[in-house]
């Protein structure tokens, strides 16, 4: 995937297609919610895997059934395709 930075347009647009996520400064955001730990531990571990594919990893956190996710491509100060992919990878998996 290609690691330029999305104009604002395109980052309109995926949020457009995926309201649950925000947009805030340099980033992506969205919180997942799922009935326990093991579900979340076990999204989590999913999207792990795709992950390391792609050689791209979120910063984020688990508390319980509660999955916190922020994206950004750090060594381009912003969102890119990585991090919109990315996002539709956990979304495709969330809702499985």
């Amino acid at each position: 995937m290609e690691r330029h930075l999305l104009k604002a347009e395109e980052i309109d647009t995926f949020l457009k297609e995926q309201p649950e996520w925000c947009f805030s400064v340099d980033s992506l955001t969205r919180t997942y919610q799922f009935a326990d730990f093991v579900t979340a531990f076990a999204f989590m571990s999913a999207v792990a895997t795709h992950c390391e594919c792609l050689n791209h990893h979120p910063d984020w956190s688990n508390v319980y059934g509660v999955v916190k996710v922020r994206l950004t491509t750090h060594d381009r100060g912003g969102v890119t395709s990585l991090d919109t992919g990315l996002a539709q990878i956990m979304e495709d998996l969330a809702n499985g």
